[in-house]
């Protein structure tokens, strides 16, 4: 034993020694150590810049110009003036078609766009849908940078998010940001709402714009604020790319979309009510109203009615059920099962077509 005294000795000395001289080489040369992938959150392996990301997907973003006459009441005997507005549009297919807001161009009576690469063009206004706030334009420039479209039902509460726009005139102005929300409804701003909830900034001039993930995929279409009115901050809304697919193919193919229609104007069914009637308190909606001459009332559906399926699928919110029907095509047959005065009852009826809102 007494042997090894100087032998660890020897060795605790050099490890002393040899953490000191680290020390010392660490504290004046910090670029010698190996460098470390940290994120923005500080966990190793995430990126620390989203630029590539934002390198894949700019150049398909295009600045919308606006100008549009409306009459001037204030100063009377017919006069107009001309409002401007600026906004943003997304190139979704190489052939030079592009997405956008119907707010930011269903009205316009010019409309200019700025592309990433400097290009100006007047495009032609393919079809709109009011109701999802979509529009089509399509523009004749060659062989355009189209955006990769991803997959917005595989969004999660928590991922990245970028949008890219023309807020405030500002070109391509990127700001970063998590999901907040999906299958947002309800919010009274579209027939048909689906929103991705994101606290991206997301300002005037943003509206047709990009959401992107961390790939350059496109998401959505960034399309609304929360007001700010009450003092909110930081949530935005988009349309996921899943409907804009749809829109898109339908604008394509017939000029507008196509959806069915059978005359329900159904509201949220209260807890209370549920319990009134002895069901599950997450199924059902109730008919406030059955629209004059509808399939609906043809087959005797009335105001109070309660109904829990659609096609067999089980309603659970207002917006739900609107989608369902809407995705329905004229002469589909729909079966709902519903309560009428506590009794069950089942009835068939053939959808027509949604008309349009102009």
């Amino acid at each position: 034993m007494a042997r090894l005294k100087p032998v660890l000795i020897f060795l605790i000395q050099s490890v002393v020694v040899g953490l000191a001289a680290a020390f010392v080489v660490v504290l004046f040369r910090p670029q010698l150590l190996p460098a470390i992938d940290v994120g923005r959150n500080g966990t190793p392996g995430q990126p620390a810049s989203y630029a590539d990301a934002v390198e894949i997907a700019a150049p398909s973003v295009a600045n919308v110009y606006t100008r549009r006459l409306v009459s001037d009441s204030s100063a009377g005997g017919g006069r107009f003036r001309v409002d401007t507005g600026v906004g943003s549009a997304v190139i979704i297919d190489p052939e030079g078609y592009l997405v956008t807001n119907y707010h930011v161009v269903g009205l316009a009576n010019d409309i200019r766009l700025q592309l990433a690469d400097g290009q100006i063009a007047s495009p032609e206004l393919i079809g709109v849908d009011a109701e999802t706030d979509l529009a089509l334009l399509k523009v004749d420039l060659g062989t355009l940078p189209a955006m990769p479209l991803g997959r917005s039902d595989q969004l999660r509460i928590g991922d990245v998010v970028l949008a890219i726009g023309n807020p405030y005139g500002l070109t391509r102005t990127v700001t970063q940001g998590i999901v907040s929300a999906t299958g947002r409804g309800v919010l009274g701003l579209l027939t048909f709402e689906n929103f991705i909830q994101t606290d991206a900034a997301i300002n005037e001039g943003n509206s047709g714009g990009a959401l992107i993930n961390t790939n350059g995929q496109l998401v959505g279409i960034n399309t609304a604020v929360l007001t700010q009115d009450a003092g909110t901050e930081g949530i935005g809304f988009a349309i996921p790319v899943d409907l804009v697919r749809g829109v898109v193919e339908e604008i394509k193919r017939n000029g507008r979309v196509i959806r069915g229609y059978i005359g329900l104007v159904p509201e949220e069914l209260s807890r209370v009510e549920s319990t009134a009637l002895g069901i599950n308190p997450n199924v059902g909606i109730l008919l406030s109203d059955v629209v004059p001459g509808s399939p609906a009332e043809q087959v005797g559906l009335a105001r109070g009615d309660v109904i829990l399926a659609i096609n067999g699928e089980p309603i659970r919110s207002r917006q739900q059920a609107l989608l369902i029907v809407a995705r329905l095509n004229p002469e589909d047959v729909v079966q709902l099962e519903g309560l009428r005065d506590g009794q069950p009852f089942d009835v068939s009826l053939t959808a027509t077509e949604r008309s349009p809102i102009p």
